[in-house]
């Protein structure tokens, strides 16, 4: 009996020292995840061939046609847009003139994810045969969105340019709960993708 008890404890303790260990990865990997979030933009426009604004946040848009209208690119791409919606509509949206901008600007309509928005990406530079593109999203979405393009465009350079939505407070995110729902949610999200490239490349006949 007394060693059945001595086992039991000792078991327990086992699980409690793996329960602390991954907490304490868990939270490692949060900080290190924090700290890829940009905090400014780029200190040097880079000119690319392409730019590519992934929908889903405000002043998305607006900084691609920004880029564009600054001749940082020869077009750009608008991935995941609702299905019905054109590029006039769009830049309706945006109070720009479609004259200036409907010559150079596509929308896809069949990503429905980040992984979805690196996938329609990838087709269409491809069929462009373009070889860079400045990817543009919220900042707090980069780190998530630069793993999943690298990893379907590996052969591309993709140069970041973060959009800096007002209502996420980068600094103290933890005081706000918002934007801690925003950090711990990409962590996840972030880790899961992260998680699912790497099995696939131990799996036979997996890209890497």
């Amino acid at each position: 009996m007394a060693q059945r008890r001595t086992t039991q404890r000792k078991a327990a303790g086992l699980a409690a020292l793996a329960c602390l260990l991954i907490v304490g990865l868990w939270i490692a990997g949060l900080v290190l995840f924090y700290r890829s979030i940009p905090a400014s933009p780029p200190n040097a426009v880079t000119t690319t061939d392409a730019i590519v604004v992934l929908t889903g946040g405000s002043g998305r848009l607006d900084k691609g046609l920004d880029l564009l209208a600054a001749k940082r690119a020869q077009k750009l791409f608008v991935s995941g847009v609702y299905r019905g919606v054109d590029v006039a509509q769009l830049l309706e949206i945006s109070r720009r003139l479609p004259e200036d901008f409907i010559c150079c600007v596509t929308v896809g309509h069949s990503a429905v994810s980040t992984s979805g928005n690196a996938t329609e990406t990838a087709a269409w530079i491809e069929r462009n045969g373009y070889r860079s593109l400045s990817l543009v999203t919220a900042n707090y979405h980069m780190p998530r969105s630069m793993l999943e393009f690298r990893h379907a465009m590996p052969e591309i350079v993709i140069v970041p340019h973060p959009v800096f939505p007002e209502q996420f407070k980068r600094e103290r995110w933890w005081a706000w709960p918002g934007s801690t729902s925003l950090v711990v949610t990409e962590y996840m999200k972030f880790t899961l993708a992260w998680l699912r490239h790497a099995i696939g490349g131990l799996a036979p006949g997996g890209v890497g």
